[in-house]
């Protein structure tokens, strides 16, 4: 047992990862924006069923109490003072029924009553509604349920005679039954409505709790990549480094073959650190592009001029053009193709071939004669660790989002040469602007 609760205790302990947390932010932002938008709703809802209810009340109420006042109105007192009750005619009392009491020596009678009622009010429910009014010496509403269960409205309306008692009470009801149907399914369709609106509100939040933190879990994907490109790349260098660096120790080389290896392995380093901060800078867009009319052609002879070749030979054929681009980021693409076609373009133990063409089309093509590119590779050549040579393919990568970046493309395909053929395209300035 103890175990066991020690175990559980060390998976609590466990803090979550980024990702974790992020999405824990994100159920969070969920539940909060469907309890905020859930207790709106519920809100909304009780206002709209109390109003509705109030409502029909207060339009029956007001009727009934119109209709025991006009009656009650309509009451005068004969030549000996005495309230004359007239005998209702032509159904003027029946619907909705009334009934007149008399409220002689402290006792309610009743003197009249409707001929063809069109609802049957209880005797007991209108004898209880005009002592209310007789007793209180004003107008009492009261509610009654019939036998068969139908809900009742009762206004009961006091007259008061000319020594300033209350000598009769008109009474009057109506049938409430399908004022409460109605409201009842207002109410249901109100509840199933707002169930649904939460739901969907649910459904939105956790829509926009995902765009929300979106930005978060790329920054935190871009963060990834880099270290994975660090430790992939960095690897190998630095493994070399040791190994010269032990080698060195040990007096079994020549210490000046050992240092020359060992600047070499070090440059090779400081290019894959330059290639990482470069890539994470342009994911993260923090690389903004710098377009200005620049000539292709002359910006490719520069980039020539300016590689070792180291043996290999390198043929430019180029036409003027100019292009809209940022000229260092379209220097480090272009440098980037030309140093993967002298690395990889060509068999070992012999000298790269290299020809580079520059068109009118603003699409530069670096043409070599290598071994070429494996079938099926061509999709993910442009992708880190898919160069298929062995090395990081993080400059190919960088040159693709360059090409993308400025609006081009950049492409491989077969050489009619044996290797590989990569078109590298960009916009071309309209020559009608000024």
């Amino acid at each position: 047992m103890r175990l066991r609760v020690a175990a559980g205790r060390t998976r609590r302990r466990t803090p979550p990862t980024p990702t974790g947390r992020i999405h824990r932010m994100r159920r969070r932002i969920t539940l909060l924006f469907t309890l905020v938008s859930a207790l709106g709703l519920i809100g909304m809802t009780v206002f709209a069923v109390h109003a509705d209810g109030a409502s029909w009340r207060d339009q029956v109420d007001s009727d009934l109490q119109t209709r025991t006042s006009d009656i009650a109105a309509g009451l005068t007192p004969d030549e000996d003072g005495v309230l004359a009750y007239p005998a209702p005619k032509d159904g003027a009392y029946d619907c909705p029924p009334v009934t007149l009491f008399t409220a002689g020596g402290g006792h309610l009678s009743r003197v009249v009553s409707p001929r063809r009622p069109c609802l049957a009010v209880p005797a007991q429910a209108l004898q209880e509604a005009a002592a209310e009014a007789a007793r209180e010496e004003h107008g009492a509403l009261s509610t009654a349920t019939t036998p068969k269960g139908r809900r009742l409205r009762l206004s009961a309306e006091p007259v008061t005679g000319p020594a300033g008692t209350t000598d009769a009470v008109v009474v009057a009801a109506v049938d409430t039954s399908g004022y409460l149907d109605s409201h009842r399914r207002l109410t249901l369709f109100l509840t199933i409505a707002c169930a649904v609106l939460v739901v969907v509100s649910a459904m939105a939040g956790r829509w926009l709790a995902g765009r929300a933190v979106r930005p978060a879990l790329t920054a935190l994907d871009q963060q990834e990549a880099f270290f994975a490109d660090a430790a992939h790349d960095l690897r190998t260098p630095v493994t070399s480094m040791r190994l010269l660096a032990e080698t060195g120790l040990r007096g079994e080389a020549d210490s000046h073959e050992v240092l020359r290896r060992t600047l070499r392995q070090s440059t090779r380093m400081s290019e894959l650190v330059d290639d990482l901060l470069t890539r994470a800078r342009l994911m993260a867009g923090a690389v903004p592009l710098e377009r200005e009319p620049l000539r292709l052609d002359q910006l490719v002879d520069a980039i020539v001029a300016d590689t070792p070749v180291h043996g290999h030979r390198v043929a430019v054929r180029a036409e003027a053009v100019v292009v809209l681009a940022d000229a260092g980021l379209l220097r480090r693409a272009v440098a980037n193709l030309l140093g993967n076609a002298l690395t990889h373009g060509h068999t070992p133990g012999e000298p790269a071939d290299v020809e580079i063409t520059v068109t009118a089309d603003g699409t530069v093509t670096v043409d070599d004669a290598g071994p070429g590119i494996p079938p099926g590779q061509a999709k993910s050549l442009f992708e880190r660790f898919h160069s298929g040579s062995g090395s990081s393919g993080l400059g190919l990568s960088i040159a693709a989002w360059v090409a993308h970046a400025h609006g081009g493309s950049l492409t491989v395909v077969p050489s009619a040469r044996g290797g590989s053929r990569f078109l590298l395209s960009v916009p071309v300035r309209d020559q009608k602007r000024p």
